[in-house]
């Protein structure tokens, strides 16, 4: 259970994964590439048994089979007792264009793993909403050696496969750090993509954000766009009652000035609550896994986001 200000909520966690569990990679957006081997190994290392939806190569340029094969394939591996984690093959675009159908009756009567990040911000979203499961903001299934090294599959492993507290430091080195409102809060962590949280205002999938931690990240964005996608969630109301805000990761989103920091820090401010930057979270390099809906205290002063576990 956790406590919110207003209510007490049941909190869905599905069990940590084991060796022999099968995983089963969903495209739910884009469809997948070669990068999928790269995936597959990585979760073989981690001893689990990797299968695959049956249209994850399939498709239009930009979306993985039709709406219905790609909802098919998601709610097949949600009503698949076998199957004990769903991890998205990639990001891209077109989760949202399905999310409404999600068979939300087997996601409350068979909890497991839901792992993704950037367009499946949506899925995450509607899962806590709709069904107060927690989830893991972390890398799809689409694995680049690259951006993701032995720290992302750690952190990976210790989220999926443990129920150890999950501790993030900030990184000076990312240019969210820069980004600083002192205090100390304590909500369930929701959030994710900033771009896919602005989209979903007015939609059934959007959280209430009453006393959450709201994490925020996003990749390839002009500062003027998150000044934009912020206003639009100031405006609606959605973030009137936040605990806090930490920030992931800013990738490639400009150089100039004013710096996507600096607006992000301008439009926050606005809100009276602590903000911490610098998390490795999101697009960049090293990106760390955290469970979403699990209870969550940020700690500016120590530079420090402590989550308590996603699975039992």
């Amino acid at each position: 259970m956790i406590t919110t200000n207003s209510s007490t909520v049941l909190v869905r966690r599905a069990p940590a994964l084991v060796p022999g569990d099968a995983v089963r990679i969903v495209a739910t957006a884009h469809p997948g590439d070669a990068r999928l081997d790269r995936g597959q190994a990585v979760l073989e290392q981690l001893g689990l048994v990797v299968q695959y939806g049956e249209h994850v190569y399939g498709g239009t340029p930009y979306l993985a089979g039709t709406d219905q094969q790609r909802l098919d394939d998601l709610n097949a591996a949600v009503r698949d007792p076998a199957v004990r984690a769903v991890i998205g093959a990639r990001g891209g675009y077109g989760t949202q264009r399905i999310i409404d159908g999600l068979d939300i009756d087997a996601v409350r009567a068979d909890p497991k793993i839901f792992v993704g990040f950037s367009d499946l911000t949506v899925l995450l979203s509607r899962l806590w909403r709709a069904a107060r499961l927690v989830s893991f903001y972390g890398p799809v299934a689409a694995w680049v050696d690259d951006r993701l090294g032995p720290a992302s599959i750690a952190s990976l492993r210790g989220a999926l496969m443990t129920c150890d507290d999950i501790v993030l430091t900030r990184d000076p080195a990312e240019p969210s750090a820069a980004v600083r409102i002192d205090g100390t809060a304590s909500g369930p962590l929701l959030g994710g993509n900033l771009t896919m949280i602005a989209s979903d205002v007015g939609t059934g999938s959007l959280p209430d954000l009453t006393g959450a931690i709201l994490l925020l990240e996003d990749v390839n964005e002009a500062p003027y766009r998150f000044d934009r996608m912020l206003t639009q969630l100031i405006r609606s109301g959605k973030l009137d009652r936040l605990a806090g805000v930490v920030l992931g990761q800013f990738t490639n989103c400009g150089t100039g000035t004013p710096t996507a920091a600096a607006v992000v820090a301008e439009r926050l401010g606005t809100l009276g609550v602590p903000v911490l930057g610098g998390l490795r979270i999101g697009h960049g390099a090293g990106q760390l896994t955290v469970p979403i809906g699990a209870h969550a205290t940020m700690d500016v002063a120590a530079g420090t986001l402590v989550v308590a576990p996603g699975v039992r």
